[in-house]
């Protein structure tokens, strides 16, 4: 088992090294297809579903997911379409607060549940709604003009953290739905004893992204993930055994991609602060990776979703 683990390491990095990332990569890209495409069938399988819920905790590439499988029901002569549920979000004043009086971004109060159930009614109903879209730097919700109609026959694809709680969707007859609980859920063994489990991998694409797209540093980011993780214990854990199906988006070669997107920002972490500590056990993990470029890393991989330069709208 340990030597088998230490194998997997060195072949990543000797992949990496020789040349050959493009073909690790492609490994990667193509165990996503092939869970995606049976997931896919299994959804045409079943005459009534009309609504695709994808749920997982953060940082799960989940909307990169639901645009993935849309692709993949296209090509199964199925109309989909993709929503998010952070579009629903109420605005940052009117979020609910915790038993410590702290605003509790992860609660399934923090939707706007009322209006996301009007809007679903009104498309399964056929009729046209304006489509939010949260922006995430004012917190404010926005309505900027667009709008959806269903067609015939579309299937939703909704993603998002509650996507699976029975609260958002129990007017909504159980055949017509369709679950995914989709998450990283293959754990990387450094040498048969240190392992990084799947919630570091999620901590380190939200670092990525939040860097990236919302203005926090890695501290930040670090600071916030307790309280993220309790809440998924809350609010994401207790449904996922309702999935219909499971979709693992891990990456054998994501250690390496994330390493060369955020380790220079990691560095940056004050050795006085409390975070130090974390961001200190997180760059030992990269070390043990070479780092991977961007470059060849398809715009339609789910690790663009935090590194950026998707293909997707993942913003």
């Amino acid at each position: 088992m340990i030597q088998r683990e230490k194998r997997r390491v060195a072949y990543i990095n000797e992949m990496i090294e020789s040349g050959h990332a493009a073909e690790l990569v492609a490994m990667g890209e193509k165990y996503h297809q092939h869970q995606l495409a049976r997931i896919a069938r299994n959804i045409c399988s079943r005459a009534n579903v009309r609504v695709v819920l994808i749920a997982g905790p953060s940082s799960s590439g989940k909307t990169s997911t639901s645009h993935k499988l849309c692709l993949e029901l296209l090509a199964q002569g199925k109309q989909p379409v993709a929503l998010s549920l952070d579009n629903w979000y109420l605005n940052g004043e009117l979020i609910p607060r915790d038993e410590n009086g702290k605003r509790d971004d992860e609660s399934i109060y923090a939707l706007d549940i009322r209006q996301l159930e009007a809007d679903l009614k009104a498309l399964l109903d056929g009729k046209e709604i304006a489509l939010p879209t949260f922006n995430f730097e004012a917190e404010k919700r926005e309505y900027r003009g667009d709008t959806l109609k269903l067609e015939a026959g579309t299937i939703l694809v909704i993603e998002g953290i509650h996507a699976l709680n029975p609260l958002l969707t129990e007017h909504i007859d159980s055949s017509c739905k369709y679950k995914i609980y989709a998450s990283p859920m293959s754990p990387v063994s450094l040498d048969g004893h240190k392992w990084i489990p799947t919630h570091v991998h999620r901590l380190l694409r939200r670092m990525s992204r939040d860097f990236r797209t919302r203005g926090k540093s890695p501290q930040q980011t670090i600071t916030n993930w307790p309280s993220v993780r309790a809440g998924e214990k809350k609010w994401i854990e207790p449904f996922k055994k309702e999935a219909d199906a499971r979709f693992d988006t891990s990456m054998m070669y994501e250690l390496p991609a994330i390493r060369y997107a955020v380790e220079t920002a990691l560095q940056t972490v004050p050795a006085v602060s409390k975070e130090y500590t974390i961001a200190k056990q997180l760059l030992y993990y990269l070390s043990f990776f070479e780092g991977l470029e961007a470059s060849y890393i398809p715009r339609t991989s789910i690790l663009r979703e935090f590194i950026g330069g998707s293909q997707f709208n993942v913003a």
